[in-house]
């Protein structure tokens, strides 16, 4: 039986008809489900207390003209109470995307949304607006999502997830992949760039068309349909590893590019994601910076930094194969940052002060020192560091941690995704001195689809209590998303996972649950 979630999309769409704008034709005109217009259909995000962004875009084969699109929230799926409407143009050299950002609304409070162009309305979307600031609100519930490889697999998890009872969805980034076609599902292959055999998207119609192409599948639209969200960015939006304006360290021959050259790479790869993405940013055509680094709040109860650690940061140190090497070299890093010094700063202003009872700083990869058994086997060297995690830029870490020691930052905590894989771990200003107390959690979300080696599961499992012993819960076997309850006196963190991704369809359940208490920055079960 369809759930309440899953109607959303197209219930609506009929029920609603007669309340649109005076300029719409009649309602018998329009019932019935949408055409083509509308098939990556509709998405909200970017919450605050009186607004927040309302997106969409326009695709029909042949459209070249801008096009005025018609929108409404109102506070029934039926839209029988419009509370605000208006009118907007999908502009042609913005690939005929949407963005709305209504104010005057309701703080906490639920709404309905839907847009109306070329005779046809779009499927119907929910979402919430975030607490008056000076609100205590009892609770937040929200869930964890990244890197979703759209060749490996398909994503029940996203199902699931549009099941939930949620105020918010986090998304870290690895939206996209930048991969050529190679998929053992024939109906999962990539879109063809326009210069296959790089591995890799380069002009702005390869990232158009490959975000349009992960936009089309109905689970991830139905996640997208229930509930706002927050997005950021990691690499494969743009680039594998990439670091500023440096290409994969890997790379050679053509695939090898100038920092002018990759400027122009990450122009389009940054202008397509804010086509796609219901994101309130500044965007100027044609320009390799666009920044997304933000904070939200909702009332008193939590405050969310959301960081962008690959625009700004510094190359990875050592040169290593993909960034896995010796972990000395991140140790001695010290003119290396993730942030940058700008965003740095910004992030500490807002930490301290903060009113929060919580404080999250929303990032990409892992804050956690993780030694890893040598993936070659090789006895020398025994141990290797992911370069590209906050391994990479140790005293950067190390400078963060004792900051929130110091400064006696409420209850913080870090999420992160990257590695597709689940890690809970408590962070500590030094990782070889296990009896300090903690000084803030870290979550890290597995993937939606994205492939964990399985191979590499036990041997973690068997070696992170002594190796790793900071970190408490560790799983490589399972996709998903975290699914999290944030109150006054905890957080509880859910690991919510399918068995498969082999099929579209499969359950959620959950396999771990943790808590952390308030004024503790200790993970207990």
């Amino acid at each position: 039986m369809p759930t309440r979630r899953q109607i959303l999309s197209g219930a609506a769409v009929a029920a609603g008809a007669a309340a649109l704008p005076s300029s719409a034709r009649p309602a018998a005109a329009l019932a019935g489900p949408p055409d083509d217009l509308f098939a990556l259909g509709v998405a909200s995000g970017d919450p605050l207390p009186d607004g927040v962004v309302l997106w969409t875009r326009l695709v029909r084969a042949g459209l070249r003209r801008s096009v005025e699109v018609e929108w409404q929230v109102a506070r029934d799926e039926s839209f029988r109470r419009v509370v605000r409407r208006g009118r907007t143009v999908a502009r042609a050299e913005l690939a005929h995307s949407v963005h709305v950002d209504p104010r005057g609304l309701d703080d906490g409070h639920e709404y309905f949304y839907r847009f109306r162009a070329l005779g046809r309305i779009s499927p119907t979307g929910r979402t919430r607006t975030a607490p008056s600031r000076h609100a205590g609100p009892a609770r937040l519930r929200f869930g964890i999502v990244n890197c979703q490889d759209f060749q490996n697999g398909y994503w029940p998890a996203y199902r699931g997830l549009a099941d939930e009872d949620l105020d918010l969805v986090v998304h870290l980034g690895d939206y996209i992949y930048e991969y050529d076609p190679s998929s053992r599902f024939a109906d999962r292959r990539h879109t063809t760039p326009e210069t296959p055999g790089l591995d890799q998207l380069v002009t702005l119609d390869d990232y158009r068309a490959r975000h349009a192409q992960y936009k089309s599948d109905p689970a991830l639209q139905a996640a997208h349909a229930a509930f706002p969200w927050v997005v950021t960015w990691d690499d494969h939006e743009t680039e594998n590893n990439y670091a500023g304006l440096i290409d994969e360290s890997d790379d050679t021959g053509a695939k090898l590019q100038s920092r002018l050259l990759f400027a122009r790479q990450r122009a389009a790869a940054y202008q397509a994601y804010y086509e796609h993405m219901p994101i309130r940013a500044n965007l100027r055509p044609g320009r390799a910076d666009l920044r997304i680094f933000r904070r939200f709040d909702f009332g008193r109860l939590l405050r969310l930094n959301v960081l962008d650690t690959r625009q700004y940061r510094t190359d990875q140190p050592g040169g290593f194969p993909g960034d896995f090497g010796l972990a000395t070299a991140g140790e001695g890093n010290t003119a290396g940052t993730l942030t940058g010094e700008d965003q740095e700063r910004w992030l500490k202003a807002g930490l301290d002060h903060s009113p929060a009872r919580w404080n999250v700083v929303a990032q990409q990869v892992m804050m956690s020192r993780i030694k890893f058994p040598n993936p070659t086997g090789a006895p020398v060297p025994p141990v290797v560091a992911n370069l590209d995690q906050w391994d990479g830029y140790g005293p950067q870490r190390t400078r963060f941690l004792r900051y929130l020691e110091q400064r006696r930052v409420a209850n913080p905590v870090i999420l992160a995704g990257d590695i597709h894989s689940t890690w809970f771990s408590e962070l500590r200003t030094d990782f070889d001195r296990p009896e300090l107390k903690p000084v803030a959690v870290e979550f890290t979300a597995t993937s939606v689809s994205s492939d964990f080696p399985l191979a590499f599961d036990a041997p973690l499992k068997q070696v992170n209590p002594t190796l790793n012993p900071h970190v408490r819960y560790f799983d490589g076997s399972r996709r998903g998303y975290l699914r999290c309850l944030v109150t006054g006196s905890a957080w509880h963190t859910d690991v919510r996972t399918v068995d498969t991704i082999e099929v579209r369809d499969a359950p959620v359940s959950t396999t771990a649950s943790w808590a952390v208490e308030a004024g503790t920055s200790t993970l207990t079960r």
